[in-house]
């Protein structure tokens, strides 16, 4: 038979391998107990929460991206480098690495590793062998005696050895573990992008109100140095005492205080700036915005309580944990039970190399094996025990990882309405601070009163400015700290990436990019 009929004919290997695809379609179930989200005691309302400003967009935080919540290009471009840069992402995207690569290996296991081999063999007779003649021996008479060369043996196949047929669902368990733990760390890495854009965005607003500290203390200084010197005028000239001439040094080395303070607290921000994005921050950024129109919404729609369960990664992501150890029981409950390999071959072997690919030469080999577990010594148990108990340890920190993010968002809420109210309050007040500071000047310069009730003035107004900046600063870090307990941040655009999918599933998890 020639070479080319050989390979068109059909193959005995094929065969096994449909009829093995066969049994593992039949035997599709797994041991995996069936699973129930838990029920975590929630509230079904925030506690004390109230809509409160406007929401220029109808969706709920999860639902809009960082570049539509951040409006500030300069901050837009902090972030989008961070989420490049930042170490604890790059991190983030190694884990979801090697748990894609640790699924792939492990559902590699439903199915034969097929490999080919083939070669010659050459074996030399011992001289004590008997003179007998056999095939592959040639005799030569010529001489004293008989000579011998080596015996040849040709073969080549291709098969597959010690595969297992997953009648139980053993292996199925362990693969739909490992698809778990692959989302698991999916989820992993949207919660540290949340979590990255709101330290940015924090770092941020902070750096924002230090500038405008900073700004506040350099315009005070200069206007108390300017009177500081026509008061030393006047009072070279007779016209005014040395008592207002130290309560105005005194105020002058305060200011000079305050903005070297807020000059070092500046430059530390943009320390902890850079070592969030993970490199130095360009010279040829966008100039910031005021502080304050970093977002173009007021208030975000809090949605209800049980909407976190499906919107928070890290919420997400202790429930794929919880799926993998319910995985893992059903590979634990198939251990006790029989398993089956499988070892097949399917090829040519001759003694003669140009007979090798004909039909006679044609070979194939079937080897079943059962292996029934009798005595264990508890092995098996123990590890069902084990798996019972991580089970349940993943049940109680998922509920209280749901119970955290639940009293994140409502300390968020709760405080929300308390930095509105102290917002119009300190604006209240900085205008009534501000026109006692004016008219206590306008009575000194006239004579009316001494300068001692300008300078309580003055320094009243002054705390109630730099009161205004850290009022103005923490509201919108709450805006942010709400944008991010909400579930918000994890992607660029409201369409830009696909929503995360909290279905338990045994597929192969989706590549990231």
């Amino acid at each position: 038979m020639a070479p080319q009929s050989f390979f068109r004919r059909p193959s005995r290997l094929r065969c096994i391998v449909i009829a093995v695809a066969a049994t593992q379609a039949l035997s599709a179930c797994t041991m995996i107990p069936k699973y129930t989200r838990p029920t975590p005691p929630l509230a079904t309302a925030w506690p004390g929460y109230a809509q409160t400003g406007d929401s220029l967009l109808p969706k709920v935080a999860s639902d809009i991206g960082w570049r539509e919540f951040f409006v500030d290009p300069r901050l837009q471009a902090l972030i989008a480098i961070a989420l490049r840069q930042n170490r604890d992402l790059r991190t983030s995207a190694a884990n979801i690495a090697t748990a894609q690569g640790e699924y792939d290996v492990q559902h590699a296991g439903l199915f034969p590793t097929i490999s080919a081999t083939g070669g010659p063999m050459y074996q030399a007779p011992s001289d004590a062998a008997g003179l007998s003649f056999a095939p592959g021996l040639d005799t030569d008479q010529t001489g004293s005696g008989m000579a011998r060369n080596p015996f040849r043996y040709y073969s080549g196949g291709i098969g597959f050895s010690s595969y297992e047929i997953d009648l139980f669902g053993r292996i199925r368990s362990l693969t739909r573990e490992a698809a778990e733990k692959a989302l698991y760390q999916q989820e992993n890495m949207r919660g540290m992008v949340i979590s990255v854009v709101s330290q940015v965005a924090m770092a941020y607003i902070t750096w924002l109100g230090d500038r405008d500290t900073q700004a506040l203390a350099a315009s005070t200084l200069a206007s108390q140095q300017g009177s500081l010197k026509l008061t030393q005028d006047k009072y070279t000239h007779g016209e005014e005492n040395l008592l207002t001439v130290r309560q105005l040094e005194t105020q002058v080395q305060q200011s000079a205080t305050m903005l070297t303070d807020a000059q070092r607290k500046v430059e530390q921000d943009e320390n902890l700036i850079t070592l969030l994005i993970g490199a130095p921050v360009p010279q040829n950024l966008p100039a910031p915005r005021p502080l304050g129109k970093q977002s173009v919404l007021a208030d975000l729609p809090a949605g209800l309580p049980s909407d976190l369960l499906t919107r928070r990664p890290d919420i997400v992501a202790a429930e794929h944990d919880l799926l993998a150890s319910q995985a893992s029981i059903g590979a634990a409950r198939a251990a006790f039970f029989p398993r089956l390999t499988l070892t097949a071959t399917d090829g040519v072997s001759s003694l003669q190399f140009h007979r090798l690919f004909t039909a006679a030469a044609t070979t194939w080999g079937l080897n079943p094996s059962l292996q029934i577990p009798l005595w264990t010594w508890g092995m098996n148990s123990g590890n069902l025990k084990v798996a019972k108990a991580t089970r349940n340890t993943k049940v109680a920190a998922y509920e209280k990882t749901v119970q955290t993010a639940f009293r994140e968002v409502a300390d968020a809420l709760a405080a929300r309405k308390a930095y509105l109210d102290e917002k119009k309050q300190m604006d209240n007040l900085v205008f009534a601070s501000g026109d006692a500071y004016r008219l206590a000047k306008l009575r000194y310069e006239t004579g009316t009163d001494s300068y001692l009730t300008t300078l309580d003035s003055q320094r009243y107004y002054l705390q109630a400015q730099q009161s205004q900046i850290t009022v103005a600063v923490a509201k919108y870090q709450n805006l942010v700290t709400i944008y991010r307990a909400m579930g918000g941040g994890w992607q660029e655009g409201a369409t830009s990436l696909p929503a995360p999918d909290n279905k338990a599933a045994g597929t192969a998890p989706k590549k990231a990019g």
